[in-house]
């Protein structure tokens, strides 16, 4: 059946009361499968809070013209909202992202020079350190906060961010909002992702496509959630090692 859409004012709030009510199941399953990929110290009702937010400015800014389904423009709305939301509780320290840093241009100087991508042992030897302690700084930077590297990927043309994620670029959501070629990023991204080894490329699949929880993954693959957690920080950062190139 077509959806109808108020021609008045009064028309157009009993509109936007009642498709608020209509969606709002879409921001407790959203935030639901955003908590149960994040510490416990996130509180459930900051990202209902966020995501009730993002389907209030979903509705209030929907354009039935732009011919992208007010459900698919909410759910958009609602994940930009709680990432946002994420982000400005964001604790990292500067020597958390220094070690960052660290890795990702380890990552580009060891592929670079080998023209492959870099193995957990490149790296390691890479930073001077052991495989273990490489391990355990990709943990530590996981516990701090999971989405922290999903920050906004800057453009070539100019000195702003623009609001395509790392997740936005590796799934292809279409957003009818955002004005960010996506096209040549996404090349870049399938570029980079293909570089990775089987194993993280499963995990990116597994993760950003199907959406699985971290220890959903492991289960996957027979391996521990806190080892599929360092696989998943690995990936983030040696993505955005690939994108300095692209950015600069």
């Amino acid at each position: 059946m077509k959806k109808q859409y108020p021609a008045n004012k009064i028309e157009d709030e009993t509109w936007r009361e009642k498709t608020i009510v209509e969606y709002a199941y879409l921001v407790k399953h959203i935030a639901s499968r955003f908590a149960m990929r994040l510490p416990s110290s996130v509180f459930f009702d900051e990202l209902l809070s966020a995501g009730s937010l993002g389907l209030i400015d979903a509705v209030d800014k929907y354009d039935p013209s732009k011919h992208v389904s007010l459900k698919t423009y909410a759910q958009y709305r609602i994940k930009g909202a709680i990432l946002d939301e994420l982000r400005s509780m964001d604790t990292y320290s500067r020597s958390m992202r220094k070690k960052i840093q660290d890795i990702a241009k380890a990552v580009k100087s060891v592929e670079d020079r080998k023209g492959a991508s870099a193995t957990d042992d490149d790296i390691s030897q890479e930073l001077g350190v052991s495989l273990e302690a490489y391990y355990d700084m990709l943990t530590h930077i996981h516990g701090a906060s999971i989405l922290s590297l999903d920050e906004f990927i800057k453009t070539k043309k100019n000195d702003t961010y623009s609001k395509t994620r790392f997740q936005t670029g590796v799934k292809g959501e279409d957003d009818p909002a955002d004005s960010f070629d996506k096209q040549e990023l996404k090349y870049v991204l399938a570029k980079n992702i293909k570089k990775l080894s089987q194993k993280e490329q499963m995990v990116v699949s597994l993760y950003y496509y199907e959406e699985l929880t971290l220890k959903e993954i492991g289960e996957v693959l027979t391996l521990t959630e806190s080892r599929i957690c360092q696989i998943h920080t690995a990936i983030l950062v040696k993505l955005k090692a690939g994108l300095q190139d692209y950015v600069t």
